[in-house]
């Protein structure tokens, strides 16, 4: 991407990077607030979270996602993208074992095959899903194609990796930014979710089942390294033993501050329509330009294609001053399309959007 990036710099009116998908707006007020009165840690934190937090990640789900989840059953991380690339570490899968993940993905389900010696597999098909799988991996809203897996798709996606006997983990950390129908007017539902899992004794049935989340992109927290793994309570309480012996422990200043955004909702809703106006900005700007924009219907890209390799529109956006992502990035499967992140400046988006329209 270098020599893109150093001709996109060269533009007269500064390059404009939509790259990467890392939040610009400010952190809540009351979230830093709550930081900053923790601050006095003295004593190591609890792997497990702060009984206060758990409950709060607990009542979350419920009210967020619709899903009912014990506080036992809930795992602080230190961000997500350490739990995707360490998981099937966590787990101890290894060489002669599978790790499935989507045909069109970011990097670190491929990474955290890479690292535990396991086979890395992109598949969205559950019937292709192989018996020597033993983590599969769901990403709904999608990361870089904003796809979202309704209820049916989770269900079926569950069923085969029961029927194989496989961990599945739904990666579900764009779900507060649906923008089509039907998943702007119907929340976007959860592996967790009863409808999907199914229900033993009127509880839902969690077996085999985890859902991944992050508080970077609704709250603005990326630099917190803010997320939390649920479902089974079996395989938290696995999480929990490797994660004491590894130390990987989230600091307790963060864990305030986790239940500090966990609990409000408006400054959710206030971001939500930031990422709205962006996204009204520059959509049409993109198809004026005669790119076709697919997926995105929820999270914080747009996956866009014009039919022709990706680099070619790379250059062809750096020569407007503008930084892209190239389809390449995400797998073998997308290589005629750039991803464009709406976790840009209002100024930056419009700026981008005027360059856009004409060319």
């Amino acid at each position: 991407m270098a020599p893109y990036a150093a001709r996109a710099a060269e533009h007269p009116g500064g390059a404009l990077d939509l790259s990467v998908g890392s939040p610009v707006d400010p952190a809540p007020a009351a979230v830093r607030t709550a930081l900053a009165a923790a601050t006095d840690a003295h004593a190591y934190p609890a792997t497990a979270g702060a009984p206060p937090l758990r409950a709060a990640i607990a009542e979350w789900f419920g009210r967020r996602r619709g899903v009912t989840i014990a506080p036992d059953a809930v795992l602080p991380t230190i961000g997500s993208k350490e739990l995707v690339a360490l998981l099937p570490f966590l787990l101890g899968i290894g060489a002669g074992e599978a790790v499935v993940f989507p045909r069109i993905a970011y990097p670190s389900y491929a990474m955290g095959a890479a690292l535990a010696g396991a086979e890395a597999i992109a598949s969205d098909d559950p019937s292709e899903w192989p018996a020597h799988a033993k983590l599969i991996w769901i990403n709904s809203p999608s990361n870089p194609d904003g796809r979202v897996m309704d209820v049916a798709a989770l269900a079926a996606a569950v069923a085969r990796a029961r029927e194989i006997g496989a961990v599945i983990v739904g990666d579900e950390c764009y779900a507060e930014f649906g923008w089509e129908s039907p998943w702007d007017r119907e929340p976007i539902p959860s592996i967790l979710d009863p409808r999907v899992v199914g229900e033993t004794d009127g509880a839902p049935d969690h077996r085999g089942v985890l859902s991944a989340y992050s508080l970077s992109k609704q709250s603005n927290l990326a630099g917190y390294r803010a997320a939390f793994v649920a479902g089974d309570p079996a395989l938290v309480a696995r999480l929990l033993t490797v994660r004491k012996h590894a130390g990987l422990m989230q600091p307790a200043p963060v864990q305030a501050a986790m239940i500090a955004a966990l609990g409000d909702e408006s400054h959710v809703a206030e971001q939500r329509e930031r990422y709205r106006a962006r996204r009204a900005a520059i959509l049409p700007a993109l198809e004026a330009a005669g790119y076709r924009v697919e997926g995105s219907e929820a999270g914080l890209y747009l996956w866009a294609t014009r039919g022709r390799d990706a680099w070619e529109s790379v250059a062809e956006f750096a020569e407007l001053g503008i930084v892209v992502g190239p389809g390449h990035f995400y797998g073998a499967h997308s290589p005629e399309h750039v991803r464009l992140a709406l976790t840009a400046s209002d100024a930056a988006i419009s700026a981008a959007a005027e360059r856009i329209a004409p060319a």
